[in-house]
C-alpha cells in the first residue's frame, strides 16, 4: 500500500483543531491536513445553541455554532487539506497514521501531529450507583445532542446529578422545552460549574442546588420512576437520610475525560492529574513532533482558552515542521504545590515568554497565586476569587525564570 507523505496533521475538526489549522498555515506550513471523524466541522460546538462564547475572542457573545462558523470560514479562505468523515485508526510513536474513510483505508506519514480530539462525558458505569437500568438515564452531553440536534425530546421530569456546566445548561435547555427539573444534586460541597452558569441556569429558573448530596439508588423497570438521593460526608460517601425524589430522566454531568486512546497508542505520556499529555511551553508531548492542545491536553471552561491555546500549538508544530527539531529542550520543571489541583505546561524552556493554566483545589476568595523556586518568588498575582471550575492563567516572562530548575505553584 502507498504512503503519503504530510507535513503537518492535525486530528479533530472541532475548536482546537481548527484553530491549530489555521495558525499552522498562517505561520508559514505549506502542507497542513485536518481529520475530522464527523461528517461536518466544528465538534461539541455544534449542538451548544446557548450562547457566551467568544466573548474573549470576538469581544461579543456568539452561540456555539456562531462560533465555530468564524473559524470554519477562516480555514476555508485557506489551502488546508480537510478530510470529514475520517477516522484515524491509529497513531504510532513515528507519527505514522491509519485512517479510514469512504475514500478507503489510507497511511500517512507525517512530519509534525497535533493531538486535538476534544473530550468525553463520564459514564454512568464509572459512578457505580445501585439500581436497576432502566431507559432514561443520559449523559448530560448526549441529552443536549438529541434535544438540540435530533429534536427528541429526552423526558418530561428531571433530575440532574453534577454540577458541571454541560448539566447547568441543560436544566435550562430542558425547562424551556417544558419539562420540569426537580432539581441538581452535586456530591462536592461547592459548584463544579461557573458561577454564571449557576445564576443564569438555575437561580434564574428556580431550580434548586444541592451541595453535598449524591444518587444512592435508580429506581424503575422499564422507564426511570425515581431516585433516592442522600446527604455526603467528609470521605464523600452517603451518611444521612435518603429520600426518594420521583423523575423519568436523569442526566449525568459528573466530569469530563481527555479522549487520549490515540495519545496512549503513540506512547505519549500522560499526566496523572488532568489526565492529558505532558507537554512543554511548546505544546510538545514527550514524544518528539507529537503536540497536544485543547481538551484533549486538559478539560478547559472557555471555548476562547481552547482556542488560543491551540493557536499556539499549530505554530509550534509549523516552526517543527520547518526546523526539522524543536529548538531546545524543556529544562525548567514545573508541577502544583499546595492549594493547586495541576499546572501546565509540565515543563519549559525558559527561552520564551509563556503562559501558565492551573486551577486550585478549593474555592478561596482574595488569595495570591505564587510561583517559586525555593525561597525565591518567581510570579505572584492576587485574585478576588479562586474556583476550581475556573482555569487560571498566569503569564511567565521567559526573564523571571532564568537560572530555574524546578518551580512550584501555590495558593498563598
Amino acid at each position: 500500500m502507498n504512503v503519503r507523505k504530510r507535513d503537518l496533521v492535525v486530528i479533530g475538526g472541532g475548536p482546537a483543531g481548527l484553530a491549530a489549522a489555521i495558525a499552522a498555515k498562517e505561520a508559514g506550513c505549506d502542507d497542513v491536513l485536518l481529520v475530522e471523524r464527523d461528517r461536518i466541522l466544528g465538534g461539541i460546538l455544534n449542538q451548544c445553541i446557548h450562547d457566551g462564547f467568544g466573548l474573549h475572542t470576538f469581544n461579543e457573545a456568539l452561540s456555539g455554532p456562531e462560533y465555530a462558523s468564524r473559524y470554519i470560514d477562516r480555514l476555508r479562505g485557506l489551502p488546508i487539506d480537510v478530510r470529514e468523515g475520517t477516522i484515524v485508526l491509529n497513531l504510532s510513536r513515528d507519527r505514522r497514521l491509519q485512517m479510514s474513510s469512504r475514500r478507503g483505508y489510507e497511511i500517512v506519514e507525517a512530519k509534525a501531529v497535533v493531538l486535538a480530539m476534544g473530550c468525553r462525558e463520564r459514564p454512568r458505569g464509572a459512578l457505580s450507583i445501585p439500581g436497576t437500568r432502566p431507559a432514561g438515564i443520559f449523559t448530560a452531553g448526549a441529552a443536549q445532542n438529541l434535544i438540540n440536534m435530533e429534536n427528541v425530546m429526552v423526558g418530561r421530569q428531571a433530575c440532574i446529578l453534577g454540577s458541571g456546566d454541560i448539566g447547568l445548561i441543560m436544566a435550562r435547555r430542558m425547562t424551556l422545552e417544558g419539562a420540569r427539573v426537580e432539581a441538581v444534586f452535586e456530591i462536592l460541597p461547592y459548584s463544579s460549574g461557573l458561577p454564571r452558569n449557576i445564576r443564569q441556569c438555575l437561580d434564574d429558573y428556580g431550580i434548586p442546588l444541592f451541595l453535598g448530596t449524591t444518587v444512592t439508588q435508580i429506581h424503575g423497570r422499564d422507564r426511570l420512576e425515581g431516585i433516592s438521593v442522600a446527604p455526603v460526608g467528609p470521605d464523600r460517601l452517603p451518611c444521612g437520610t435518603e429520600r426518594f425524589v420521583p423523575c423519568d430522566t436523569l442526566l449525568l454531568s459528573v466530569g469530563l475525560i481527555p479522549e487520549n486512546e490515540l495519545s496512549r497508542e503513540a506512547r505519549v505520556p500522560l499526566d496523572g492529574r488532568t489526565n492529558g499529555a505532558v507537554v512543554d511551553d511548546t505544546f510538545m508531548t514527550e514524544v518528539p513532533g507529537i503536540f497536544a492542545c485543547g481538551n484533549v491536553l486538559h478539560v478547559h471552561d472557555l471555548v476562547d482558552w481552547v482556542s488560543l491555546e491551540a493557536s499556539r500549538a499549530g505554530a509550534f508544530a509549523a516552526r517543527y515542521v520547518a526546523e526539522g527539531g524543536p529548538a531546545g529542550e524543556a529544562t525548567v520543571e514545573v508541577r502544583p504545590g499546595e492549594g493547586v489541583r495541576y499546572t501546565l505546561p509540565q515543563k519549559i524552556g525558559g527561552r520564551r515568554d509563556c503562559c501558565l493554566s492551573l486551577r486550585v483545589t478549593a474555592p478561596a476568595r482574595n488569595r495570591s497565586v505564587a510561583v517559586r523556586e525555593g525561597e525565591r518568588l518567581v510570579k505572584s498575582q492576587r485574585f478576588a476569587r479562586l474556583h476550581p471550575a475556573e482555569m487560571i492563567r498566569l503569564d511567565l516572562r521567559a526573564a523571571d525564570v532564568e537560572g530555574c530548575h524546578r518551580l512550584e505553584v501555590t495558593v498563598e
